[in-house]
């Protein structure tokens, strides 16, 4: 699948750094460095800009080193980019750590995973059909 990209950062354009790698990494566009506080959340920009065909979403989420070395994640995970959305992606980080933490210029903040997606119509019914599990809800199966 091609999607066509405007890179307004001077960094790579989202890359998979391995061949089983599902998400692409993206980057932080940034003049100076952005500090974070424990709990405090920031909108951090990428520069990239995306036109998705129809029917597929990208959605970002937590890259799995930046929360385990820094505690910083991505908030509203996995985030969701529309097809029809032609603005700048930007990445909603929180600091979940008891330290002041800082994000660089061209760092890796979050990974990019692009999914088709179906539409659904609702069908409205007095009953719904048996299932094994029924009503059980959290923690029902163990």
């Amino acid at each position: 699948m091609e999607i066509q990209i405007v890179n307004k950062s001077p960094h790579p354009l989202p890359a998979y750094q391995t061949t089983g790698s599902a998400g692409m990494d993206i980057c932080a566009f940034l003049s100076d460095d952005e500090v974070l506080q424990p709990f405090e959340r920031k909108l951090i920009p990428t520069g990239l800009f995306i036109a998705l065909p129809e029917g597929t979403e990208a959605q970002i989420r937590p890259r799995s080193g930046l929360a385990i070395k820094k505690g910083l994640t991505c908030l509203n995970t996995p985030g969701t980019i529309d097809s029809d959305y032609r603005g700048e992606i930007k990445v909603i980080l929180i600091n979940l750590s008891a330290e002041t933490q800082s994000i660089s210029n061209g760092e890796r903040i979050a990974q990019m995973v692009i999914a088709r997606y179906e539409k659904a119509g609702w069908k409205e019914t007095d009953l719904l059909p048996e299932s094994g599990r029924g009503e059980g809800g959290f923690g029902s199966t163990g």
